[in-house]
């Protein structure tokens, strides 16, 4: 994948982090802790859903894309089977139609349980549209979908705010419907002719097992993971409020700086790495990568320790506690980047289900630390938790793919990663009483690991110049 096509798939990304720096301080002043965690509560039931009813098939087409002579019939095969389930299992939940509102907000509320059914539906769809324009190396069309919902998310608050209304939460999830309906109706516009083709099409049963059987331990591992994302939000739900849930979410959006990182690197890694794998593996270039993704995620911890502090300007004063546990919650996407570089033997030799084991442990790990810490400790709780959790998420992605495939130096690895890990939740704990020391600390990491990534600066630097120069 060439510069361009790099610079086309980050626009989505960058763009849509702008647009939720902009949107994230604004919505704080209007709405409460707890209706912003309320909203935190929809995001993570939404990607349950995704994460539940694909089946795995989203990853299966992802793995047998680029083998596939019949493209539109392996996306009929990958989308359709879980979107028929998610349908059947919204239709039975809203035979009582106060139950989902209930269930996720405690609310009573017909008018939010349908749209979060629609919610539910719209992101699903989008989930397997945006792969079409992955796997096509669409760049652009898949940064505009991105960056069009929060745009759209944006002006309807400000119509809120403009007219003095809707401060509450159906108007909230109503923003929220609104943005995911159209990134669904820009996706299937955009991916017609997929789409057109696809519906022709039968389905290969044949086919269609063999990518349920590489999909199948996907499904209890995609349930792992999305609770090792999930549990921290779950835990602070049920064991503490709903106003540090909110606070908690506050921080894991300002956390989106390091999600950039993340979105605009997994989506090009994937179809790049299985490029590769087709036309013969290449492992200096991939332990390149995993050089140059870990200098990455240090220097994004330093610059999150030393500057965080700059988010109590712009929240009100509840919001606080922000500053100090953002740089927790930067762990889930700085640490989840680097184990897909660390990850690939498990998808090349397809043994999908070591994948599973390592989210699950992730995730036990995740459960005990939230029942220990969240009932004391709250939002701090859960940052430490998830921090950790995802830690050894890294080690078992990374330590399984060395068994399923082939050994990788990682002692510097687990060396930078676990002292980037304790400053992350020693800022979490002790920066409100100790912030000159916290940033010193930062300080000194920025520092050694200018020393310690020293060649892999100087080689990105003199293949700039090369590129540009000769």
């Amino acid at each position: 994948m060439n510069a361009r096509k790099i610079a086309a798939f980050a626009v989505g990304p960058i763009g849509g982090a702008a647009l939720g720096f902009i949107t994230l301080p604004i919505i704080t002043w209007f709405y409460s802790p707890e209706d912003i965690g309320r909203i935190a509560m929809l995001q993570v039931m939404s990607s349950f859903c995704i994460l539940l009813f694909s089946l795995g098939l989203d990853q299966s087409y992802v793995r047998e894309y680029h083998d596939a002579e019949h493209k539109p019939a392996l996306l009929k095969a990958s989308i359709l089977p879980g979107l028929l389930l998610l349908a059947i299992g919204l239709s039975l939940c809203l035979l009582v139609p106060e139950l989902i509102s209930k269930a996720m907000f405690s609310i009573e509320s017909q008018s939010i349980s349908i749209l979060v059914s629609v919610c539910f539906l719209a992101a699903f769809i989008s989930r397997f549209l945006s792969l079409i324009l992955r796997m096509q190396e669409n760049g652009l069309a898949f940064s505009m979908s991105q960056v069009l919902p929060k745009l759209l998310f944006l002006v309807v608050i400000g119509i809120y705010i403009f007219f003095s209304f809707g401060f509450d939460l159906l108007h909230l999830v109503i923003a929220h419907t609104l943005s995911i309906v159209a990134v669904t109706v820009v996706y299937t516009w955009n991916t017609r002719q997929e789409l057109l083709e696809a519906s022709k099409q039968k389905i290969d049963l044949q086919k269609l097992k063999t990518m349920l059987r590489f999909g199948a331990p996907l499904i209890m591992g995609g349930a792992a993971f999305w609770g090792l994302t999930a549990m921290d939000k779950l835990f602070l739900r049920s064991l503490s409020t709903f106003e540090e849930l909110g606070i908690y979410s506050v921080a894991t959006s300002f956390a989106s700086a390091a999600i950039i990182f993340q979105s605009i690197f997994s989506t090009i890694w994937a179809p790049t790495v299985y490029k590769w794998a087709k036309e013969g593996i290449n492992n200096e270039k991939i332990d390149q990568v995993t050089e140059y993704v870990m200098a990455a995620v240090v220097f994004l911890f330093v610059l999150a320790g030393i500057f965080s502090g700059v988010i109590s300007y712009l929240l009100p004063e509840k919001y606080e506690k922000v500053q100090y546990i953002l740089v927790a919650c930067m762990a889930y996407p700085l640490f989840y980047t680097l184990s897909e570089t660390t990850v690939v033997g498990l998808g090349i030799t397809r043994k999908s289900s070591y994948a599973m084991i390592a989210a699950l442990i992730a995730a036990l790990v995740n459960v005990l630390g939230n029942y220990i810490l969240v009932p004391t400790h709250g939002a701090t709780g859960a940052s430490v938790s998830t921090a950790f959790a995802f830690w050894v998420f890294l080690i078992c992605r990374t330590e399984f793919s060395c068994i399923a495939w082939r050994q990788i130096p990682r002692l510097k690895l687990y060396a930078t990663t676990f002292i980037c890990l304790a400053s992350a939740i020693a800022t979490s704990i002790f920066a409100e009483a100790y912030q000159p020391i916290i940033i010193l600390g930062w300080t000194s990491i920025g520092i050694a690991g200018l020393f310690l990534f020293k060649n892999t600066l100087l080689t990105t630097k003199l293949k700039y110049l090369q590129s540009n120069i000769f």
